[in-house]
């Protein structure tokens, strides 16, 4: 139940940042600042991402060639 209050209050703080005041009437308008981290943060994720798929593709075909050798001895006895 904590997590969930608290996961409100940091949604409810994250909108409020991003509100411009002159529309809203409140807020910081941080809305152009967050779209600059969000464009500069953008290839460094998408990196991160193809790297995790790599690994995980690389762990994929470990796996099928243990798997395939597991079967071949096992067809042998």
């Amino acid at each position: 139940m904590k997590a969930l209050i608290i996961g409100v209050i940091i949604i409810a703080a994250a909108v409020f940042a991003v509100l411009p005041p002159e529309i809203a009437g409140f807020g910081l308008g941080w809305w152009n600042n967050m779209l600059a981290f969000l464009r500069g943060a953008l290839p460094v994720i998408a990196a991160l991402i193809g790297l995790i798929a790599i690994f995980i593709g690389i762990a994929d075909i470990k796996d099928r060639a243990e798997a395939k050798k597991e079967e071949a001895e096992a067809k042998k006895e």
